[in-house]
């Protein structure tokens, strides 16, 4: 593209797409030769890995969420799932062979859905099988209100978690319930105070914005009722209705019924239905970021913001998302080597979440030992993962390490950036490409721009179930 194509993009609505990694999972497809995993990570520096974990069961499914995940399991799936879990970490850390993990993270679905014994079980698998010593690296874990107890925090805790997550979303229960999500905000309360309790030293909440019926001053209410309870760290993120989950279906039957009624008065329909409602994420983000900054905290992306007192980013021992692998274990995890990333399969609505996870639940010690379904990159692909990941977040881009690692300059890999500081979304300095808060404020814009012909293609192609 160039900057021709940038200023167009810039005339729609901010918010295109999440950028939270690239390629995009819909990208993925079945391999066309099954790759062992030993030769997979045969040439992967192994001695700073990032292990992450993933279960993939909520105590109920938000309407927004396009996770891969199950509502309500049942127990003995649940049970099944974190046999399977034992296995594939038993074949994944001898396939490894030498190798160290320097972070870890627990992602869903809820992992606090979990029972404390079963949660218990499963820190003494990892700790079982691979060589890493959480209490000395840096740990998270995502958790949802309602699954929180003093209990099973203290297990989290004693196990080495020292950032906890937690989805609020919102601390009106009336934007709540639009959310399609049950909590009131005594649960909230209850499970903060449970999370305190322990003394995790970082504490992420949350917040969506763009909210049917949100307000600026709803908006702002709910971050003054986040910022009482002082977190480590504040999320925003923008709202978005995705095919298949509870908030599009919903806004599909609302679709279905106007058309039909546009039909039925004249055969048909005399203006488009923009997909989605009046966007006033803009105004929100700008409101809610200013607010954050105003009380201290320093915006590392468009949605992440950290307080002055929490604790240094780079405690523990180094890692580099842009040169060290992860490996993702459970169905539903992404991992990522320089050449190939892979996964599991993925799908939203309920009949596929639940045929891909009784797929997993099959597979056998040999197959865990197989890679099958991912997506190479080829070193053009790799130079735009490490511009996209790089530049998103602040810092922001350095000249000088992507030199180091691609050994050519990335404006004459990427031409297209040029287009970033004519149009002041950017700005270059002591070989820092960084986004300007006007920059920033598209992030959602500018990430899915730099996404490469055949990767959007293969997006475009994707049948999502």
């Amino acid at each position: 593209m160039n900057a021709v194509a940038l200023e167009s993009l810039l005339e729609l609505p901010a918010y295109q797409a999440y950028s939270y990694s690239y390629p995009h999972k819909t990208a993925y497809r079945a391999l066309s030769e099954p790759q062992p995993f030993r030769q997979a990570w045969a040439n992967e520096n192994r001695d700073a890995l990032f292990l992450y974990l993933h279960i993939p069961f909520c105590s109920y499914r938000c309407g927004f969420c396009n996770l891969f995940t199950l509502a309500r399991p049942s127990a003995d799936t649940v049970e099944r799932y974190l046999h399977q879990l034992d296995r594939q970490l038993a074949v994944t850390a001898e396939a490894l062979d030498a190798h160290r993990f320097v972070r870890f993270a627990l992602g869903g679905g809820t992992p606090s859905y979990l029972s404390a014994d079963q949660l218990q079980r499963m820190f003494d698998s990892v700790r079982r099988h691979c060589t890493i010593d959480l209490p000395t690296i840096p740990a998270g874990m995502e958790v949802s209100p309602e699954t929180v107890d003093l209990e099973k925090m203290a297990i989290c805790r004693s196990a080495g978690i020292d950032r906890i997550s937690m989805g609020i979303q919102s601390f009106s229960d009336a934007e709540v319930r639009t959310l399609v999500r049950p909590q009131q905000r005594d649960e909230v309360e209850h499970a903060i105070a449970a999370i305190r309790a322990h003394d995790f030293p970082t504490l992420n909440l949350d917040l969506i914005y763009g909210i049917q019926g949100q307000t600026e001053a709803s908006f702002l209410a709910s971050i003054d009722s986040a910022l009482a309870f002082a977190p480590e760290e504040l999320y925003l993120y923008p709202l978005y209705v995705r095919p298949l989950t509870g908030l599009g279906k919903i806004q599909g039957r609302i679709q279905g019924r106007i058309q039909g009624r546009m039909e039925s008065r004249g055969g048909k329909t005399r203006f488009a239905l923009h997909p989605e409602p009046q966007d006033d994420r803009l105004a929100l983000y700008r409101a809610g970021r200013d607010a954050l900054l105003a009380a201290g905290y320093r915006q590392v992306s468009m949605r992440m913001f950290r307080a002055p007192h929490a604790p240094a980013s780079d405690i523990g021992p180094a890692y580099c998302c842009q040169d060290d692998g992860m490996v993702g274990i459970g169905c539903g995890a992404r991992s990522y080597t320089r050449a190939l990333h892979y996964s599991s399969e993925f799908g939203v609505s309920r009949r596929s979440v639940a045929e891909i996870l009784e797929h997993y639940l099959s597979l056998s010690t040999d197959d865990f030992a197989r890679i099958d379904y991912g997506i190479a990159l080829d070193a053009d692909e790799q130079r735009r993962r490490y511009v996209i990941q790089s530049l998103l977040v602040r810092p922001g881009l350095d000249l000088r390490a992507y030199r180091a690692r691609f050994d050519s300059d990335c404006f004459e890999d990427l031409p297209q950036l040029n287009a970033l500081e004519a149009l002041s979304l950017a700005r270059l300095e002591d070989g820092l490409l960084a986004l300007t808060d006007a920059g920033m404020a598209r992030a959602d814009t500018i990430g899915p721009w730099l996404i490469s012909d055949a990767v959007a293609a293969r997006m475009a192609e994707f049948e999502l179930r």
